[in-house]
């Protein structure tokens, strides 16, 4: 729950920003789908799909 508050707390268009600057092993820069915001060791981490290929990614909000 605390890393969707954080998530929340940042403004709308940087979430965009960070949405769609996902790297993917496959795609290289992508953007993530059917994701999840999980509390990090550090911070929040999205995971969740590549919207390219479909593989998983994950993005660290720093």
């Amino acid at each position: 729950m605390e890393a969707a508050k954080k998530w929340l707390s940042i403004p709308q268009n940087v979430r965009e920003m960070l949405v769609k600057n996902v790297f993917c092993s496959n795609c290289g820069v992508t953007e993530i789908v059917k994701y999840t915001i999980e509390e990090g060791e550090y911070a929040p981490v999205l995971k969740g799909e590549c919207k390219t290929c479909g593989r998983k990614v994950a993005r660290v909000i720093d």
